[in-house]
């Protein structure tokens, strides 16, 4: 019986309308009658077709230059974006590690925004609640959780992020170029967390520019280039394709 995919994308494309006036102010766009039911611009395409299928417990790798497409289709997956054309079926719940912080509050302490940060990534209090101490300390911020976090460094915002992130318990993880967070001690901490992800038989999305960490660490990947997907079937290959661009 063939394994059922936890992701399947299906003949998804993407675009984006771009405009080609600027308007200085709302006053000046709002005052001018004929700009407002006019549409000055263009579709440009970000995706062209892609059709995906991941399974169960697969480390999955999307390498590509910037502006191929990557970060798009991960919000495509995610749930941020909607396809233009074609359709996702997700199997299983998703945590995305795309913006690390998104949703944090500068102005609170470090405790509340663990709360904060992690109702966002779908959790409640009680579980918060039971993973406060061990988001703390995997975080190491024991000394700063009542400190206001426009008082952090980016550094420390970043590891408290990924602490809460990591979590969240879920099926599928999407991670966007997340593995350069803090300083090398963290990212061997992180390396751990991938580790134990592997041996759950989680199932992993990852977008990255190291070629390194996708051989290391994924069992397939895939290259995007201008919007379309390559599957060679063969890591080497994919990092061959990235590397001639």
């Amino acid at each position: 019986m063939e394994q059922k995919p936890v992701i399947e994308v299906k003949d998804v494309s993407k675009s984006f309308y771009l405009p080609h006036e600027r308007h200085d102010t709302l006053v000046e766009y709002l005052t001018n009658p004929i700009r407002l039911f006019r549409r000055n611009g263009e579709m440009y395409q970000v995706l062209k077709d892609i059709d995906l299928k991941v399974y169960p417990g697969e480390f999955l790798g999307i390498m590509g230059r910037n502006g191929c497409g990557k970060s798009t289709l991960l919000k495509i997956i995610a749930g941020i974006y909607a396809p233009t054309t074609g359709k996702i079926i997700i199997n299983g719940s998703v945590a995305p590690f795309l913006e690390l912080g998104v949703g944090f509050n500068q102005e609170l302490s470090g405790r509340e925004n663990v709360f904060l940060n992690g109702i966002i990534l779908g959790m409640n209090k009680k579980k918060i609640r039971q993973k406060y101490d061990e988001i703390v300390q995997f975080a190491e911020l024991e000394k700063f959780m009542e400190m206001p976090l426009k008082n952090y460094s980016s550094g420390m915002k970043v590891r408290l992020a990924f602490s809460i992130a990591i979590m969240t318990d879920a099926d599928i993880y999407i991670l966007d170029e997340v593995l350069s967070v803090g300083d090398i001690a963290f990212q061997k901490k992180c390396d751990g967390v991938f580790a134990k992800f592997k041996k759950e038989k989680k199932t992993v999305i990852l977008v990255t520019h190291s070629v390194n960490a996708v051989k290391e660490m994924c069992t397939r990947a895939v290259f995007l280039k201008d919007g379309i997907m390559h599957d060679y079937h063969d890591i080497d290959k994919v990092v061959e394709a990235y590397i001639n661009g």
